[in-house]
C-alpha cells in the first residue's frame, strides 16, 4: 500500500521567524503560521473564519537549497506565504517533570512568496520560484482583519 505525508498551505507568519544556528554550521528556522478554516456559526448561520495555529520548521540543506536563510532574510510577521512540507512528530522528555512530549510540526520542502518583498522595488513577489505578485485591496484588507 502506499504512502503520502504532503503539506500545502497558504497563510500567514504569526509572529516573525527565529532562528538557531548549530555548532556544526546547520541553522533552522521556527516559523509561526495561521491559517484558516471556515465553518458555519449556528447560532447566527453566518459563515466565520476559524484560525488554525501551526508550528514550521526551514532549514538549510548541506545539499540543496538553503531555506532558512531564505526565511530570515524576507519573512516577516504577517507576510502571506504559500509553503509545502511534510509531517514530523518530534518526541522529546520534559526537562522538569521527565515526561514523555510529542508534538506535530511541518517541515518545510519549498515556499512562495504570495506578496511583494520589502525592497523589491520591481513590482514582482520574492520567490523561490519568482511567482508573480498577488496583492489587491482584499488582501490588505485580510491582513488588517487577521488575528495575530
Amino acid at each position: 500500500m502506499g504512502n503520502l505525508n504532503k503539506v500545502m498551505l497558504i497563510g500567514r507568519l504569526t509572529r516573525d521567524p527565529e532562528i538557531k544556528t548549530f555548532s556544526n554550521g546547520g541553522k533552522v528556522a521556527n516559523i509561526g503560521f495561521a491559517v484558516n478554516n471556515r465553518r458555519k456559526n449556528q447560532q447566527t448561520g453566518q459563515w466565520e473564519d476559524v484560525p488554525v495555529w501551526l508550528d514550521l520548521k526551514a532549514f538549510n540543506r548541506d545539499t540543496g537549497r538553503k531555506l532558512a536563510d531564505l526565511v530570515e532574510q524576507s519573512l516577516h510577521k504577517g507576510q502571506q506565504v504559500y509553503f509545502e512540507g511534510h509531517l514530523v512528530l518530534e518526541e522529546w522528555t520534559g526537562k522538569d517533570d521527565g515526561k514523555a512530549r510529542t508534538k506535530m510540526v511541518i517541515h518545510v520542502d519549498d515556499m512562495q512568496f504570495l506578496e511583494k518583498r520589502e525592497g523589491d522595488g520591481g513590482g514582482r513577489a520574492g520567490s523561490a520560484q519568482s511567482a508573480p505578485a498577488k496583492t489587491s485591496a482584499a488582501d490588505d484588507k485580510e491582513i488588517e482583519d487577521a488575528p495575530f
